[in-house]
């Protein structure tokens, strides 16, 4: 069966007449004049693969990752060799300008084949494939930061509207996993309302995440790019690196999910473990109709959630946050049915709950019926928290025997000293900012 191929690029009128002569293994069925032509006349399903033979430097992961879902595959003409590593890290084949017609028509079928097959494994819940393997990995050269292993792991930290502590959590859990000697990217995902930053005590106004985004979205990000961006954090037990959320809440556009994607895929060759403090909604809200590059909202939270390989759904422990969280795990379970989530019960006290709070939690839970279970209490100690956030320090800082730190490292499996096992109830110095 013949593969009908779109094609861009007025220049390459002897490749496009070179395909038609071949009379069978690929049918030309337009020539479109630019790129977002392309776009359109493949989302309406009219071709399989599409040939770039001008401009090719206008497409991005983005770009890839809308054709790639509605299953057409991209071949771009180049001569330039950094051009066509560029292309490949972001999923694109290359051939040369000066390809034969039956050459070129060969990669066409091979890339869509390799198309077909990537999709069934659904890597990154769309049609674009894992081009991790394409980006060549490069060593940091940050000697007080753990070298990592090349195969981390990803943390995402979700919970519901309100303030069930999901930033503070997500925090803390980095720096725990840092004083292990573990290498560890902190990521602020949030489109909502990102704060990584202020809780942290750093004074930037670079948005670490946009700017890997940006660099991954043209296949520019590299190991080195990726360390640049990221924030170094030195606490007197470890040292981890953070990448900044966005400044304003209008920025989310720059949050694009195939770009995500990349970041979090290169991410965990540079960090063993990858903390991501993620929104709260997880509406799949639809993209706006008059920009056919607009991307979702909700995309970053929902991206993240579906590559995590464990999810932490931080609720609070009071009867407005508990309901919340429980239809929260529901809307959850409806959005990203593959994650189990480890649920984190937040800020547990007698005050909110009554005498023997987990005992009233774990009752009030099993009336309401969630499938998942609460697996971890942690007490509410507000001298702790405050003096965190108002040095923008953590918790292994500032409040070093505080209940509240000892649950937060057992729920990481952090080494620490531990007075109690009990989770509910119960200063050192600062640290050194870089910007």
């Amino acid at each position: 069966m013949s593969i009908p191929v779109v094609t861009v690029g007025q220049a390459r009128e002897d490749v496009v007449g070179g395909l038609e002569r071949l009379h069978g293994p690929v049918t030309v069925v337009r020539r479109c004049t630019e790129l977002t032509e392309l776009l359109a006349a493949c989302q309406s399903g009219l071709a399989r693969a599409a040939v770039v033979a001008d401009g090719c430097e206008g497409l991005t992961a983005s770009l890839v990752d809308r054709l790639g879902a509605v299953g057409v595959a991209i071949i771009a003409l180049t001569d330039d060799a950094d051009e066509a590593a560029r292309l490949r890290g972001i999923g694109v084949a290359s051939a040369l300008t000066g390809v034969e017609s039956a050459a070129l028509a060969g990669r066409i079928a091979e890339a869509v084949a390799q198309l077909t097959g990537t999709a069934r494994d659904a890597t990154f819940g769309s049609g674009l494939g894992d081009t991790s393997a394409a980006l060549r990995q490069r060593p940091a050269d940050q000697a007080d930061v753990p070298p990592a292993s090349g195969e981390g792991k990803i943390i995402a930290v979700w919970g519901p509207a309100g303030s069930p502590g999901r930033t503070f959590v997500a925090a803390n859990i980095a720096g725990e996993l840092a004083a292990d000697g573990k290498s560890v990217l902190l990521v602020d995902a949030d489109s909502y309302g990102a704060s990584i930053a202020a809780v942290l005590g750093l004074l930037d106004e670079s948005a670490g995440i946009a700017q890997a985004c940006r660099l991954a979205d043209q296949g520019l990000l590299d190991a080195d790019a990726l360390l640049k961006v990221a924030t170094p954090v030195t606490t007197k037990l470890g040292t981890f690196r953070v990448l900044t959320g966005i400044t304003r809440a209008d920025r989310w556009t720059e949050l694009r999910a195939a770009a995500l994607s990349l970041v979090l895929e290169r991410a965990k060759e540079v960090a063993d473990v990858v903390v991501v403090d993620t929104g709260f909604c997880l509406e799949a809200d639809e993209e706006l109709s008059f920009d056919t590059m607009a991307p979702r909202r909700n995309a970053a939270t929902l991206r993240t959630l579906e590559l995590a390989d464990t999810v932490y759904a931080v609720g609070a422990a009071d009867p407005v946050g508990v309901p919340r969280l429980v239809r929260g795990l529901a809307e959850l379970e409806l959005a990203v049915p593959q994650a189990s989530p480890v649920v984190v019960m937040n800020k547990v006290r007698a005050a909110a709950v009554g005498r023997s709070p987990e005992r009233q939690l774990k009752d009030a839970w099993e009336r309401y019926g969630p499938s998942s279970q609460i697996a971890v209490f942690l007490p509410a100690d507000s001298p702790a928290a405050d003096a965190a956030l108002l040095g923008g320090s953590l918790l292994l800082e500032t409040a070093p025997d505080s209940k509240l730190r000892h649950a937060i490292a057992e729920l990481v499996c952090a080494p620490v000293q531990r007075s109690s096992r009990s989770s509910v109830f119960s200063s050192t110095p600062r640290r050194r900012r870089k910007g």
